[in-house]
């Protein structure tokens, strides 16, 4: 079982690494195989809708010059599939979004190829706006056939510079109950 998780945050050390950091351990330690993938800070862009995916049907996008379809491969392999977004503006940070919109193209291109497959939001925010990029990530599980997996409370945690998150106690909470219900869930499935 294995899980990848996919940190779209710029800032390396920050509060979007440390919430799935949380999530990851405690997966960890349920014996579940992790995996955490910095896509924040890379150059990547956005899906243009060209369509090539639906042509070629090669399980890629066309766009070869990032580290997508990189991604795009580690999401297919994985039984469950974590993406961390800071908040910016409220909503995802760029890197999150063409993640979301080429590897969702590719997928619905390829047979619907996460099917099935567990998938849960992290989010980081300073203050508001969270809620959306929250909302944002679990409509790419919606629309990917995808199983959401939610917590005791909404996968957010609260901070500003990096490592104030740590302090929120109850967004840490909600982070280990988060990897308790993905690893409870993806046992299930797997069973």
């Amino acid at each position: 079982m294995r899980v990848v998780a996919f940190n779209g945050s710029p800032r390396n050390g920050g509060n979007t690494e440390r919430l799935l950091k949380r999530v990851l351990s405690v997966l960890d330690g349920e014996g579940i195989q992790t995996e955490l993938v910095h896509i924040g800070g890379e150059k990547v862009h956005g899906c243009t809708a060209c369509g090539k995916c639906f042509a070629n049907q090669d399980r890629r996008c066309v766009f070869d010059d990032d580290i997508i379809n990189g991604c795009i491969g580690k999401m297919a392999a994985a039984d469950g599939i974590l993406i961390g977004s800071p908040t910016y503006f409220a909503d995802v940070s760029p890197e999150t979004k063409a993640l979301i919109d080429r590897a969702g193209f590719v997928a619905m291109a390829n047979g619907r190829m996460f099917s099935r497959k567990v998938g849960a939001a992290v989010v980081a925010v300073r203050r508001a706006g969270g809620i959306h990029v929250f909302d944002t990530i679990n409509h790419f599980f919606g629309i990917s056939d995808m199983f959401t997996v939610g917590s005791i409370y909404w996968n957010i945690g609260f901070g500003l510079n990096p490592g104030d998150v740590e302090q929120d106690d109850e967004g840490m909470m909600t982070m280990e109950a988060l990897g308790r219900n993905m690893a409870w869930i993806i046992r299930k499935i797997k069973a």
